[in-house]
């Protein structure tokens, strides 16, 4: 902050003089001297200001920086003729006035480029992950390569260890994944063929071949970066009113500058009182604590959000949260994992392990989501599984194949009855899981045309989505899902989460109405919560829109805030963070305008001479920058347990 360090060490001299009069020390500088000392700060540090009054006037409009631009060079050319006048004697000059708001009035503009940089170092942190260069394989021969020739479908090549240069799909080998400057969270993520890898995040323990899938500007990476910058770059609702304010304000203060001005100087008589009181009023109505107030507390609220995992796209969608009364969320992929697992099996004997190693057997080299949930369970509980022959797909009906000798096939309802295989007691358990919204296999053998158990799908409920519903609840909020599942399995989710209201079998395209119409012609303010395409409309109809960066792009586009986890406890921390954010603008807002309230009519009284009005002022920038600074300090919830929005 060059500009600033010099100016303030031209001006020290000029204010030193006064502090030392405080203590009956009298060294004041020669005229010339301050004069030599205050022309820089005035023309070369305080030019911006001119230019930007200049500009403000030929609009038509006031600012802060008019106010600047007239109270200092009130100040500065009231001091050049009290020193005409004097003669040889050694007037009462005001240079340190003017150059001590200029600085001031810097420094604050320092503090709010320095405060918007803070808030944004782990978003120049993230930029700062992709490496230089890529290992590509392309014909079979693996090279080294700039990374911005890596082109979307290249295979790349990641030891471990190393970064991860682009977005891409594991295509061979697994390894675990440091995404911890994306999500937050520190446990490394296990990678195995068809996940996604994100460009930036660390390759733990094995070696991966990945097919790039996103380059350049549509890395998460590069999205995240043009997310947060949009939204420190934003003006909420809330500080639109204050520059409209500020261009009424301006005119007002100038018409009691000079109502204060022709006050003491034709009342009074006193011209050089008169001149100084109006200046005074001039340096202490300058708005630059009313113009920090918003965007330093809307720059350190969006840097506070990023840390946690909450990115906050808008300014608008920041302010607006706090006032969320309703919340709706979509179910699959939102308070639900987003892929099958197996919730029940039941042997026709009883002997569930052995059925598990059969359905195992038979799906062991299926890629199907139905298929992988199988496996997957069959090698958490260590089962073995031994080996299938002759295994087909049955097109539209399931699979078949012999596994030990027997003869099988797995399937729906629909090959259970082309088979004419009786059920039995298991009937019952199917109605049952059916009615809870499950998917329902049966295994059957061929030969003896007899089930020998059923498997049933589902989609498991998140870890901590009750406890996040009832953080919401707990503050007020009304909570509901919207689904597309029937209204037996929608009831059931709704009932292990705690859910206010569920409304089931809501097509996608009909989400966007019911959003609309939770909103009940304005009494409510809603925010939504989803993850794919089909929440987007949804998303968009939302006074706030809260996408899930496990789902789509389009979803993270219609959204006005995004979740880098998956977690459901972070759109507690999302309201949390905007009512922080939104009372921290509100406390500015009252500090910059009661330093205005007393200040401008204590200096048209003369109770305040043009240095101790800049000081006041400048406490005001200063404390209004240091208050929004605080927010730097706020810690997301997410997993602590506690219930608290508000805070």
């Amino acid at each position: 902050p060059w500009p600033v360090v010099i100016s303030a060490a031209l001006s020290l001299p000029l204010v030193m003089p006064m502090v030392l009069e405080w203590f009956g020390i009298h060294a004041m500088l020669p005229g010339w001297v301050q004069w030599a000392l205050a022309t820089p700060v005035q023309f070369v540090f305080g030019w911006r200001f001119y230019k930007a009054g200049w500009k403000a006037v030929r609009a038509g409009a006031g600012n802060m920086d008019l106010l600047v631009a007239l109270g200092t060079s009130a100040a500065y050319f009231l001091s050049i003729w009290q020193m005409a006048e004097a003669g040889d004697a050694m007037p009462h000059l005001y240079f340190e006035s003017a150059a001590v708001v200029i600085t001031l009035v810097r420094l604050g503009k320092w503090l709010e480029t320095r405060a918007k940089r803070q808030t944004a170092d782990a978003i120049r942190a993230l930029a700062a992950l992709r490496p230089d260069t890529a290992q590509v394989r392309r014909n079979g021969v693996e090279q080294t390569v700039p990374l911005a020739s890596v082109r979307v479908g290249d295979e790349i090549v990641v030891r471990p260890g190393e970064r991860i240069p682009v977005d891409a799909d594991v295509v061979e080998g697994s390894s675990h994944a440091d995404e911890s400057m994306l999500t937050g969270e520190s446990v490394p993520v296990p990678k195995q063929p068809g996940d996604r890898l994100t460009g930036g995040s660390i390759n733990y323990d094995g070696l991966l071949v990945a097919r790039t899938a996103a380059v350049g500007a549509e890395t998460v990476l590069a999205k995240i970066i043009r997310m947060v910058e949009h939204a420190q770059a934003a003006k909420a609702p809330i500080q639109r009113m204050v520059d409209q304010v500020s261009a009424v304000f301006v005119p007002i203060v100038l018409v009691i500058a000079l109502a204060t001005l022709l006050g003491w100087g034709l009342v009074m008589g006193d011209w050089t009182t008169a001149l100084l009181n109006a200046v005074a009023v001039l340096v202490i109505a300058c708005p630059c604590a009313l113009g920090l107030a918003t965007p330093t507390a809307i720059m350190a609220g969006t840097g506070a959000g990023a840390r946690a995992g909450i990115l906050i796209k808008d300014a608008e969608a920041l302010e607006v949260a706090h006032r969320v009364s309703v919340v709706a969320f979509d179910k699959t992929g939102t308070l639900t994992v987003g892929k099958p697992e197996v919730v029940a099996l039941h042997a026709a004997d009883g002997d569930e392990p052995a059925l598990l190693a059969k359905l195992a057997a038979l799906q062991a080299g299926s890629e199907h989501p139905l298929a992988r949930a199988v496996t997957t369970l069959a090698t958490e509980r260590g089962i073995t599984v031994p080996a299938a022959t002759d295994v087909r797909a049955l097109p539209g009906r399931g699979i078949a194949g012999i596994v030990a000798w027997q003869a099988l096939q797995l399937g729906s309802d629909g090959l259970r009855a082309s088979l004419q295989a009786d059920a039995g007691s298991l009937q019952n358990d199917a109605e049952r899981l059916r009615g809870e919204g499950r998917t329902v296999s049966w295994l059957i053998d061929t030969d003896q045309r007899r089930v020998l158990g059923l498997v049933a799908f589902g989609d498991a409920i998140k870890p901590g989505a009750a406890a996040a519903i009832a953080r919401l609840r707990e503050a007020g909020i009304h909570t509901v899902m919207l689904t597309g599942d029937n209204a037996g399995a929608a009831a059931r989710v709704g009932k292990q989460l705690g859910l206010d209201e569920v409304q089931a079998e809501v097509m996608p395209e009909d989400k966007a109405a019911r959003v609309v119409a939770l909103k009940r012609g304005g009494e409510a303010v809603v925010a939504m919560v989803g993850d794919g395409i089909n929440d987007a409309p949804a998303l968009a109809a939302a006074d706030v829109g809260i996408a899930m960066s496990t789902g789509t792009d389009v979803a993270m586009h219609a959204a006005g805030i995004t979740l880098m986890r998956g977690d459901p406890a972070l759109v507690a921390d999302a309201l949390a963070v905007s009512h922080r954010t939104v009372r921290k603008i509100r406390q500015n807002l009252f500090w910059a305008f009661i330093y205005n309230v007393i200040g401008i009519p204590l200096a048209a009284a003369g109770l305040l001479n043009p240095v101790v009005a800049g000081a006041a002022m400048a406490f005001s920038s200063v404390s209004v920058v240091s208050n929004a600074l605080l927010l730097r300090r706020w810690h997301p919830l997410a997993g602590s347990g506690h219930k608290e929005v508000t805070q």
